[in-house]
């Protein structure tokens, strides 16, 4: 899913990542005003860690600028949340960067995939392809996550945590419930 929402944020705004540095795919811009390094890493997964540190060091990117897009069984499919810092909730690739940046101190934007029924189910789960069902909404998801990074960029975590991870009531508008 974090891949999928790079390649839209670097269609979107004309990046490239055609770039390669570090075991990653690299492209660089401006989006929403701010200077960005894109990095879709060439790794497994489970070794995401190794790039994004790498990369990290050679541009001097301190762990607080650093923003992961990453899939999370924990929220259904279709949810986004905005998280800074935490733990990685038995995410491999979150275990990965945590090590090797040698902090949980950096933002992330969770997309949802939902859960398998048992647990000794999760890693096939994680590998399949989405069904026709998620399917039909994954590019109105992946819009949406592009538009969580884009808010982040703009006006900062909180701002982007506000709009994004406010469940709306019936009846309320979001802008209600984030002007407090």
């Amino acid at each position: 899913m974090g891949c999928l929402v790079l390649e839209e944020l670097a269609e979107e705004q004309g990046l490239s990542l055609r770039r390669r540095k570090f075991d990653a795919d690299v492209g660089e811009g401006v989006i929403s005003g701010v200077p960005v390094l894109l990095a879709r890493p060439r790794t497994y997964m489970n070794l995401s860690g190794t790039a994004v540190a790498a990369l990290a060091g050679y541009f001097k990117i301190g762990p607080a600028n650093i923003l992961v897009v990453h899939d999370d069984l924990d929220l259904a499919f279709g949810s986004i949340r905005i998280k800074e810092g935490g733990g990685h909730g038995g995410h491999k690739g979150m275990i990965s960067v945590i090590e090797h940046l040698g902090t949980r101190e950096f933002v992330r934007v969770r997309m949802g995939i939902g859960k398998p029924l048992l647990k000794s189910m999760v890693e096939d789960y994680v590998l399949q392809l989405v069904s026709r069902e998620e399917m039909d909404i994954l590019p109105d998801v992946l819009r949406r996550a592009a538009e969580a990074v884009k808010e982040i960029l703009a006006s900062g975590p909180q701002a982007a945590m506000c709009r994004f991870n406010v469940r709306k009531a019936k009846g309320e508008k979001r802008e209600d419930l984030c002007s407090t």
